[in-house]
């Protein structure tokens, strides 16, 4: 990649903050995130009235959890194909599919809470396995993301590269699980 490229791509004041404070800023706001959702479906009060639109909150879930992971995709055949800017202008549209979802997602479980799984037999510890490793990784996925972003618009490719290497996977396996888990709950529902 070409310095003038370089330059286009990074954004001046995120050159300056320290690597180590930026990371503790990304691990203490993804913390405090996860403990925020986990609060929110597990330990809260759910609305004593729902409205009908929050059930269809998961449909739309699963459909911004299929762009992000398209977009994902492309994003990975972009930079391979070492076209940088659409790289970018990919994962960042990814990212704004995965915010937007969480946003959708934190709506659904501010009025509904913990969804069970209703299905039995063979099926349960399936699901069970698809989603614990969900929510293992889904908490790595927001600071692997944001540290993979924080080095690209400073201009540290290399690093970006190195930390990308892990987002990648991760974000795509959330992704697909996240889809996957919309579907078995809706076929036991």
């Amino acid at each position: 990649m070409d310095s003038s490229l370089q330059e286009q791509l990074t954004v001046s004041f995120l050159k300056e903050i320290n690597v180590k404070k930026a990371l503790a800023a990304i691990l203490l706001i993804s913390g405090v995130a996860f403990l925020f959702l986990i609060y929110l479906i597990y330990f809260r009060e759910t609305a004593e009235v729902t409205d009908a639109w929050v059930y269809q909150l998961p449909a739309l879930n699963a459909f911004l959890n299929s762009i992000s992971t398209v977009l994902i995709i492309a994003g990975f055949v972009a930079i391979k194909k070492k076209k940088f800017i659409l790289h970018m202008r990919f994962m960042l549209t990814a990212f704004i599919a995965s915010a937007l979802f969480l946003i959708s997602y934190l709506v659904y479980h501010h009025f509904v809470g913990h969804t069970p799984f209703p299905g039995e037999g063979f099926i349960r510890p399936v699901y069970f396995t698809i989603l614990i490793s969900h929510i293992i990784l889904s908490a790595t996925v927001v600071p692997l993301v944001l540290t993979s972003y924080y080095f690209a618009f400073a201009g540290k490719f290399a690093t970006h590269r190195k930390v990308s290497k892990w987002t990648f996977p991760v974000w795509l396996y959330v992704s697909v699980t996240g889809v996957i888990i919309f579907f078995m709950l809706n076929a036991y529902t």
